[in-house]
């Protein structure tokens, strides 16, 4: 059952994916760290902005910071080794909720650096985000992101765990062995039976979370925590912030952006969501994202004399993995595992192949041993996408998830019989996927806080130049998300990388690098309209 709306970088995500399912289909031992989005949340300080259904903008917060703020902008923090070579960390404090400050309940959020190693004068500080929502951006900066070494050379790299995120107060929900029925639930109910399991496992979840955080979930919105990132800006003794967001990443920093565009330094957005998109339009259209993907990847697929999927069309490839999925619904199959591979687990490890192409030659092996009867390569897949490890625990990322997401937005429907009647419209954006894609938008109906942001357009008047990066086959923040969020900002610059996966910077294309490299660098922005391949 993958979570509506989980957008997070490829690097973080697919390639722990690909290392699971290659240690599985190697015979070693398991292991291993999606679809979904995100959309404005807000505060109701004045000048914040309240929810507006008419388009309104995100409107700036005063530039002054206020008087009860002061102790948290003011704060020293100490550093202290990691653990991990190179890395200092630290705890900053925010406010558990920015309208009422209260020392009492501050919120003690995790953040890690890596200094810069030179040569050459130290720029600042430069922030990053794996997106999620609910990804650690500190496992994201220790394991991935201090590279390329130009930029690690001019900038100490820092990183914050969000608030209710892996090390930050991290929102809970399920025990080990709820999550792992709750993964099993069936996602394409055929039967009014099935669906009220469905809606039963999804008001368990939500019970869930409220019994073990309840005082947190109405407080991990993505402008809450936007407005955290300011704290950090000011503790770090930077001026302006300097960010790389990667996926939701792109919407939180969009959002601080939209917040405080004077404070607005070098951004850079890439796999970018569009924050003016009501919850149930994301929806439909990362089904139709995802369908582009899989289309890609079918497309290879039956050019290959080994496809598991046939050799005539894509079409007809996903008419097959669409009759592997039914066969799997009414007959697991076995794994090596106390689970077998069920149809909603199986859909998962498909769908977390998809955020990069690297990943396809091992999917077509998962696809081909499930056929034969043997379904641990795709529960390998499953569960990276899962971040399930092989002791069976389950990071915090399917927890925070939806706890940002059900916050930041009106759930898309409230009713099964609401997804019911968008059933054919999710069925024409992807015939393999859109059965489930439609019920997993069902989860936030059950959600225990109401929300308490909408969509709206974020045009930061007034910030530096900001570069958005879109993907033209993107499954998890369509292209076309890109192209609307860089037409909001008022002073960004589209940065466009004609291909497959899900982001694009640190993946291997040298003209998306060198352009996003040079920004950081030297502040400037590539040329309008600019396309890598």
């Amino acid at each position: 059952m993958p979570p509506s709306r989980l957008f997070r970088s490829t690097t973080a995500a697919a390639a722990a994916a690909t290392a699971a399912l290659a240690l599985m289909i190697s015979g070693c031992s398991s292991g291993g760290p999606s679809p979904g989005g995100a959309a404005p949340g807000r505060s109701t300080e004045a000048g914040a902005g309240l929810p507006a259904s008419d388009g309104s903008p995100l409107e700036p917060l005063p530039a002054v910071v206020p008087t009860a703020l002061r102790p948290y902008y003011d704060q020293r923090l100490s550093w202290h080794d990691c653990g991990v070579a190179g890395f200092q960390c630290a705890t900053m404090k925010a406010p558990l909720d920015y309208d009422k400050p209260d020392p009492g309940t501050d919120l003690k959020l995790a953040v890690a650096r890596k200094k810069a190693t030179g040569p050459g004068p130290r720029i600042g500080s430069l922030l990053v985000n794996p997106g999620g929502p609910g990804g650690s951006a500190i496992d994201y900066l220790q394991q991935y992101a201090p590279q390329p070494a130009a930029v690690r050379a001019r900038y100490d790299m820092v990183a914050m765990d969000p608030r209710g995120v892996a090390r930050s107060e991290p929102v809970e929900c399920l025990t080990d062995r709820q999550m792992d029925h709750f993964t099993q639930i069936d996602t394409t109910p055929d039967t009014p039976a099935e669906v009220g399991k469905l809606v039963t496992a999804y008001r368990n979840f939500a019970e869930g979370c409220e019994a073990r955080s309840g005082k947190l979930l109405p407080h991990v919105s993505t402008i809450e925590a936007a407005r955290d990132m300011d704290i950090l800006r000011a503790v770090l003794g930077d001026q302006k912030l300097t960010y790389v967001g990667a996926s939701y990443g792109t919407f939180l920093g969009a959002t601080y952006a939209g917040l405080f565009p004077t404070r607005s330094g070098r951004l850079v957005l890439d796999g970018a969501t569009d924050p003016s998109l009501d919850s149930r339009t994301v929806n439909l259209e990362q089904t139709a994202g995802f369908n582009t993907a899989f289309t890609a990847f079918a497309t290879d697929c039956v050019k290959r004399q080994d496809c598991p999927l046939g050799t005539k069309s894509a079409a007809d490839a996903g008419r097959q993995l669409s009759a592997l999925f039914k066969k799997l619904d009414t007959h697991p199959v076995p794994t090596g595992q106390d689970r077998k591979l069920t149809e909603s687990l199986a859909t998962t490890g498909v769908i977390a192949a998809m955020y990069d192409e690297g990943a396809w030659s091992l999917l077509r092996t998962a696809i081909a041993q499930a056929k034969d009867g043997n379904g641990r390569a795709l529960l390998a897949l499953s569960d990276s996408y899962y971040e399930r490890s092989a002791s069976g625990h389950y990071a915090n990322q399917m927890y925070a998830n939806p706890a940002v997401n059900c916050l930041d937005l009106p759930a898309p429907f409230t009713s099964p019989d609401q997804v019911r009647a968008a059933l054919p419209a999710f069925r024409k954006a992807s015939p393999v996927f859109g059965d489930n894609f439609a019920w997993n938008a069902l989860n936030c109906a059950y959600w225990p806080v109401k929300p308490t942001g909408t969509a709206r357009r974020i045009p930061a008047k007034g910030a530096a130049p900001i570069v958005v990066v879109g993907t033209t086959r993107d499954p998890a923040t369509p292209y076309a998300w890109a192209k609307g969020l860089a037409a909001q900002l008022s002073s960004a610059t589209l940065l466009t990388y004609v291909g497959d996966g899900h982001t694009a910077y640190g993946r291997g294309s040298d003209c998306i690098d060198t352009a996003i490299n040079t920004f950081l660098l030297e502040g400037t922005p590539p040329a309008k309209n600019k396309r890598c391949t």
